[in-house]
């Protein structure tokens, strides 16, 4: 009789769950869905792991910088150009270069500069520098990498601010390698230029560090970059203004390797529709709206994090129409039936989703 007791209960349980689900899912905003090949939309699908790191030492390498030393275990190995995903403690996502040494299996390194709300920020730049102390323990994803060094005898490298740390770990490597390299570095000041100490210590021998503090000499000459020989690579990271001078400034059909700080315009360009597939739904993309916005109307729990097309939250697979890629995550293979809608647009009239 005991046994015919918990087999019953067993099974009634079983039977309110079941209603349960059945009820949840008849409600969900995207019921019914027709099952599809191994979708990708969505947060989690093709993303990276999440590892929990431990904030280890902070300091100050310049005004306004804050550098963060994050050790874990398991860190998976990266290569100059590298970045990683912060997961703050508000569930903000920002992206962050690697500037430490790649040698170490233990730790990460990252710096950012402060940025207020009233001067572009959003938020991320201000909760590392308030909330991230010695003891805080974080998740981090990643390390990617879309700037990556490609093997030379000879680079150019040219920095602007906080866009030395993706470059730092470059010039080491290029020293380490015996490569002929230079750089120009610039900023608002030599106090607000972080591991000036160390760029020219590397660039001691040979005169190969240029440094351009604008409040004692202004804008820097990039006139030297119409004399980069063929092939030489050229990687430039800074604010959107430099890296425009300095493609300007290269001989015809150079192009530099580029990291921005921002993505490109989510806006601009004309009018689409956005079928979503598994819902049955069809939304309007305004010339003045992203995907994102129009679809979380319809969709008020599609999740996403950064807005910029860094993080890759909210990547969703395409099932038709051309797409205007304006990410910087992405692969070329990735793209081929993907896309951040927070920042990439319909190249065409019209886009099917699966969602």
């Amino acid at each position: 009789m005991p046994r015919f007791t918990t087999v019953a209960l067993a099974a009634g349980a079983a039977l309110l769950v079941r209603r349960a689900v059945r009820s949840r899912m008849t409600t969900a905003p995207l019921w019914p869905m027709p099952a599809l090949d191994e979708p990708v939309s969505g947060y989690g699908r093709g993303s990276t792991v999440p590892r929990k790191v431990r904030v280890t030492a902070r300091t100050t390498p310049a005004e306004g910088v804050v550098e963060l030393r994050l050790e874990g275990r398991g860190l998976p190995g990266w290569r100059p150009g590298a970045h990683i995903d912060l997961v703050l403690p508000s569930g903000l996502v920002r992206q962050y270069s690697l500037c430490g040494d790649p040698a170490d299996p233990t730790a990460y390194t990252v710096a950012t500069r402060l940025i207020e709300t009233g001067q572009g920020g959003r938020g991320g730049s201000h909760e590392v520098h308030e909330q991230l102390r010695e003891g805080v323990e974080i998740e981090v994803r990643g390390p990617r990498n879309r700037f990556p060094l490609v093997d030379s005898p000879a680079y150019v490298f040219v920095a602007g601010g906080i866009g030395i740390t993706p470059v730092l770990p470059m010039l080491r490597a290029a020293e380490a390698a015996g490569a002929d390299w230079r750089l120009l570095y610039c900023g608002r000041s030599r106090a607000s230029m972080p591991y000036l100490a160390e760029v020219e210590a590397l660039g001691a021998a040979g005169g190969r560090v240029t440094v351009v503090a604008e409040d004692e000499s202004g804008h820097p000459d990039l006139g030297f970059l119409a004399g980069v020989p063929a092939g030489t690579p050229v990687y430039c990271c800074g604010p959107d203004g430099l890296m425009a001078a300095v493609a300007a400034a290269l001989p015809e059909g150079s192009t530099p390797r580029l990291e921005r700080f921002s993505a490109a315009a989510t806006t601009g360009g004309t009018a689409f529709e956005v079928e979503l597939r598994r819902s049955g739904r069809t939304v309007r993309v305004a010339a003045d709206r992203s995907v994102l916005a129009a679809v979380r109307e319809e969709v008020p729990g599609l999740m996403y994090s950064c807005g910029q097309g860094f993080c890759g939250t909210c990547r969703q697979r395409v099932l038709e129409g051309e797409v205007d890629h304006r990410d910087d995550l992405l692969t070329d293979t990735e793209r081929g039936d993907s896309m951040l809608i927070c920042v990439s647009r319909c190249a065409g009239e019209r886009l099917v989703l699966d969602l």
